[in-house]
């Protein structure tokens, strides 16, 4: 195991630092301090031949510009709030609107931010360890919050997440990680052949805003029941309302956990890749990078719509705005953690 870092740009006085975490495997890891952002995993495929399976830039000014969240770190909280707007405690707080009149990813801060990091070399792998200060009133969200994230590659090509986090005042707080995988380590081809099995029966139903009902849809009978496991080209290609509103997949699933069993499996049968995610959040969103759309490229290349899939674990959309959705809150006293891992090997 070995790490390497690296500065590779200067942002009011702050350094962007780069890091490098390569296994005994070969297989490896990027990622940068700014947005606590993973830029680049590369794991090898059925011939041994290592590829990015990941979207990512290759520049830092590529990342401020493109608000795709390529890789990055997002909080406070994931996904979309309605009208920006929520109550904790008997009182109303009003967030920054970022997406037409709603809140989008916390407003879209952390991964705008350049976080204080280190890397180590401990008994579990290559750890990189990115911390962070939001004071309380930024974005809107009350409490002044100490955050925590440590990516690490294992011996076993795993890449772990770790998230902690600590405030003064009751506050939200549910951050994911945006990552978007293109297990065929070619990211001008699309994800529609990946198959993707996903232990969940239930999915948090949209309305047209991408903000939920606060109704949770039955997955059985439609192309959002992947517990058998099927390609991604079948809910594109769905006549589901559901699927129809976002072209795709951009959905809460209601995961059903257990303990130390893997509760996604991700294949791309051309390259032989496979990624298994273990989690111990409630639900995963499941993007099909339906708004992708040649605006911005990669390698020289229009990234094309589908070109990437997230699997990124929350707990549910707008839960603080919907009964039976679950808490989010996090009190003064009390210690936020969580974890989710992705496991890379061949089919």
């Amino acid at each position: 195991m070995k790490i390497s870092e690296k500065m590779v740009e200067e942002m009011d006085g702050q350094q962007v630092i780069e890091y490098c975490i390569t296994n005994k495997n070969g297989a490896s890891l990027r990622a940068i301090n700014y947005g606590a952002t993973l830029t680049a995993i590369e794991m090898p495929d059925r011939n041994g031949q290592l590829a990015n399976v990941v979207l990512g830039f290759t520049t830092v000014k590529e990342y401020i510009e493109h608000k795709a969240f390529f890789g990055a770190t997002v909080g406070r909280v994931a996904g979309r709030i309605k009208d920006g707007q929520f109550k904790l405690n008997g009182e109303k707080y009003q967030l920054i609107l970022n997406e037409g009149k709603h809140h989008l990813h916390g407003g879209g801060h952390f991964n705008q931010q350049i976080w204080e990091s280190k890397s180590k070399i401990t008994k579990e792998g290559g750890e990189l360890h990115f911390n962070y200060f939001s004071p309380t009133g930024e974005k809107g969200y009350p409490g002044n919050l100490n955050v925590s994230v440590v990516f690490t590659l294992t011996e076993q090509n795993q890449w772990k997440i770790k998230y902690q986090a600590e405030t003064d005042q009751a506050t939200l707080f549910d951050p994911t990680n945006h990552v978007y995988f293109n297990l065929s380590g070619q990211p001008h081809s699309t994800i529609l052949d990946h198959e993707l099995t996903l232990k969940s029966d239930k999915i948090v139903e949209l309305q047209t805003d991408l903000i939920p009902t606060g109704e949770l849809m039955e997955v059985k009978g439609t192309a959002f029941d992947l517990n058998k496991g099927h390609k991604l080209r079948a809910g594109i290609e769905s006549r589901h309302p559901q699927n129809q509103l976002v072209k795709g997949y951009d959905h809460g699933f209601v995961l059903v956990n257990k303990i130390n069993e893997e509760v996604a499996i991700l294949v791309d049968s051309s390259s032989g890749r496979r990624l298994k995610m273990y989690t111990d959040r409630p639900a995963v969103v499941v993007y099909s990078g339906n708004q992708l759309n040649g605006e911005f490229e990669l390698n020289g290349l229009p990234v094309q719509r589908y070109a990437g899939m997230t699997l990124e674990t929350q707990g549910l959309p707008d839960a603080m705005n919907h009964q039976g959705f679950g808490s989010i809150v996090l009190k003064p006293g009390e210690k936020y953690t969580s974890e989710t891992s992705y496991t890379f090997d061949i089919v």
